[in-house]
């Protein structure tokens, strides 16, 4: 009782523990490095991107180009991000649930767009739908444009983002199990049922940062789409190509506003991950607080 005592202090208040000298500096770095090598990048971008003014960063943003860049951006995410989001629980479901002959190629063939450089899997593309791949001379009959439009850009997105789904959901499948999936299919409830009443529940928190990590690299990826798209000004353009247009052409204050514009959507994007998952952790905290009276 005396030690609870001391350790509270004066008038009953904790007292502060003592920071050793190296946990402190162990600190400093960790801070130094993330001011380094995040927010002073971060702040120089914005600051080079209002140096002439509010009115120079909004004309920047609203020329014609700008805004085909962003739409164009908008919708690739807005495609690729469904398409891998349900690829991901799919695959993820079978490789977690059911045990099969090849199951390592599998998971080996998932990984692929981590280890292939994204402008490799441009080119894979190239060969099999430009002009003189694979596809091409059929495509071309049938008047089919993919490489150097819409159609490419998606494909090489959907290509070096759909591992980021299925790898975080399978390793929250995995570390569950199927104990309450069998004991529901037991009890009569269907496959849907299952899935959606028990599954889904379960992996939410995976599938979360899963979409979010494939829409943060859907709009923002370069090399896969560089080698796809063309370069098309108002027309095949993306965010980052078009950031490296306008630097390349010394346009340095309208590449840095729409490269402010980028880093912003990166923003809100981790904004709205941090205030789902409050949400979802005070409905966890409310529906344990129901359960125990």
């Amino acid at each position: 009782m005396a030690g609870l005592i001391a350790a509270r202090g004066v008038a009953g208040r904790p007292r502060p523990r003592r920071v050793s000298a190296r946990a402190l500096g162990v600190r400093l770095v960790a801070l130094g490095f993330l001011g380094s090598f995040l927010l002073v990048p971060l702040a120089t971008v914005f600051y080079s991107a209002f140096a002439r003014g509010m009115s120079r960063y909004f004309e920047a943003l609203l020329t014609p180009a700008t805004l085909s860049a962003a739409w164009l951006t908008l919708v690739t995410a807005l495609i690729a991000v469904p398409l891998n989001t349900v690829f991901g629980i799919a695959a993820a479901w079978l490789l977690a649930k059911y045990d099969f002959r090849g199951k390592t190629l599998v998971l080996t063939l998932i990984d692929v767009p981590f280890s292939v450089s994204p402008v490799i899997a441009g080119l894979l593309f190239v060969l099999l739908f430009g002009a003189r791949g694979v596809f091409g001379p059929w495509l071309a009959a049938h008047d089919v444009r993919i490489i150097f439009a819409l159609p490419a850009i998606v494909l090489a997105t959907c290509f070096v983002t759909f591992p980021l789904v299925a790898r975080e959901v399978l390793s929250v499948m995995q570390a569950q199990g199927s104990d309450e999936e069998e004991s529901a299919l037991t009890l009569g409830a269907s496959g849907w049922q299952v899935f959606w009443h028990v599954t889904l529940p379960k992996i939410r928190w995976g599938l979360f940062y899963g979409v979010v990590l494939c829409n943060a690299r859907a709009m923002g990826e370069f090399g896969a789409v560089s080698v796809v798209s063309g370069h098309i000004r108002g027309q095949t353009n993306t965010l980052p190509l078009h950031v490296e247009v306008l630097y390349n052409e010394y346009d340095f204050v309208g590449a840095f506003a729409v490269a402010s514009l980028l880093a912003l959507l990166a923003l809100v994007t981790l904004g709205a991950k941090r205030a789902l998952e409050w949400r979802l952790t005070r409905a966890d905290a409310s529906a344990r607080a129901e359960a125990a009276r």
